[in-house]
């Protein structure tokens, strides 16, 4: 039976490589429409959880692992031996900055030197991780090319195996949209690669958007995350304008958002945070330089996000200086560590870097976040800290609250009445209608 007939009959094994915050929802979303699915994980700690049945991403459901395990039909290992016995083979791994500000091409390169070197005739191979145009045909297709070539033969693509490339769309914890209702756009080296592709994920996905070639795909990924940086990036610089104008911008924007067109809302905040916008349009920024273009845009809109930490922790020492403290030596508190609200999510937090600003500055620098009991290393931070219970007691002994993520379960009314000052960067207590003479917004 050939691959398309195996995934229109629901008899492809399909192999997730990457079982984060894309690769676990995808797993699942191919098992509940009845695909057996085999997870790779270099992380046991990943691996242990799926076979304990327990899920270790806040917003999936531990009913829905179990279910899915249960069934016979989800197993994961950390063992890249098992590669051949899939018939789909999804790259769900990371692609972040290195330091300086270039793509980190490692985790696509290492895994797809581990799937050339297991990769079998007949395989669909299909890139998810968010990257440059070019990374599929440029970087991957060479070395599955190649996979079989100490028998002195040559692949060819859309024959021997099938390539792709189809940007993940993930919002965690998004009450309206899951992986299986978000619209998906696919992209093929050839062809077949692209039939075969369509056909994998119209089995599981609410609508498939085919382009024209993988680079089409790529670069659909990062028009998207470039859209939403830039435009933040231009609240937030309007924020700091209006600041110094004594206009409230969440006003402004409330009023600008009864415009039923031509107008989308953006809200100012701390930084950007997750995997893509605050990564993504760099990707692009220098891919651009090999064409001798300068992305004026998308680096100056960077400029802008990346400063909104420095920018909350001036209005902090402001406001400390009306009330005649000093930043050095004052203990401060930060609310929330994950970068989006109601999440556990720490990819690219601006809570890390506020932290780190706050120390700089001579303060004591403590965090609560329910979602994040222990602050994890990252590849830029190595805090040693631990998430502080919160209670009108220890909240009054802080000289300065500052809230970076507005998580629904914090007790907003709570942290005004005790806390001394609170520098509120989300809009968060005036949206709750809590006023009061010790919240200020940054």
């Amino acid at each position: 039976m050939d691959l398309l007939q195996k995934i229109k009959n629901k008899e492809a094994k399909i192999g997730i490589i990457g079982l984060g915050y894309v690769g676990l929802p995808l797993g699942l979303a191919f098992n509940a429409k009845g695909f057996e699915v085999l997870g790779f994980d270099l992380d046991e700690r990943k691996i242990t959880s799926i076979e304990k049945k327990q899920s270790y991403i806040k917003h999936i459901k531990t009913e829905d692992i179990k279910k899915a395990v249960e069934s016979g039909k989800l197993k994961a290992t950390t063992d890249f031996k098992h590669l051949p016995e899939v018939d789909a083979i999804i790259i769900c791994v990371p692609t972040p900055l290195n330091e300086h500000r270039e793509p980190d091409m490692s985790y696509v390169e290492n895994t797809a030197r581990t799937v050339g070197k297991y990769l079998r005739k007949g395989q669909l191979v299909t890139l998810e991780s968010t990257t440059y145009p070019g990374t599929t045909d440029e970087l991957l297709q060479p070395i599955f090319e190649n996979a079989d070539s100490a028998k002195g033969n040559k692949y060819v693509v859309g024959k021997d195996f099938y390539l792709a490339f189809s940007p993940e769309r993930e919002d965690p914890n998004n009450p309206n949209y899951t992986t299986a209702t978000i619209p998906k756009v696919v992209g093929g080296v050839t062809e077949k690669c692209l039939e075969l592709a369509l056909a994998l994920y119209n089995q599981v996905i609410v609508k498939t958007v085919p382009v024209s070639s993988p680079r089409a795909a790529e670069a659909t990924k990062l028009l998207e995350n470039i859209f939403r940086s830039v435009n933040i990036a231009l609240v937030n610089e309007l924020k700091m304008v209006f600041d110094r104008m004594g206009i409230d911008v969440w006003e402004v924007i409330k009023a600008a958002s009864t415009k039923p067109f031509g107008y989308t809302p953006f809200y100012p905040g701390p930084g950007l945070g997750g995997h893509c916008i605050p990564i993504d349009p760099f990707y692009l920024t220098w891919k651009a330089r090999e064409f001798e273009i300068n992305t004026k845009f998308i680096e100056l809109a960077g400029e802008i996000n990346t400063y909104q930490p420095y920018y909350v922790v001036e209005k902090s020492i402001e406001v400390l200086n009306k009330h005649k403290r000093a930043m050095n030596g004052s203990k401060v508190l930060i609310l929330g560590a994950s970068y989006k609200k109601d999440i556990d999510d720490m990819r690219e937090s601006p809570s890390l870097k506020l932290i780190e600003i706050f120390r700089e500055r001579g303060a004591e620098v403590e965090y609560h976040d329910p979602y994040v009991p222990k602050l994890p290393k990252t590849r830029k931070y190595q805090y040693d800290m631990e998430s502080i219970d919160l209670t009108k007691e220890s909240i009054s002994k802080y000289d300065l609250v500052v809230l970076s993520t507005d998580h629904n379960i914090f007790d907003y009314e709570m942290i005004a009445k005790n806390a001394k000052i609170v520098v509120d960067s989300r809009n968060s207590f005036e949206a709750r209608e809590i006023k009061g003479k010790n919240i200020f917004k940054a």
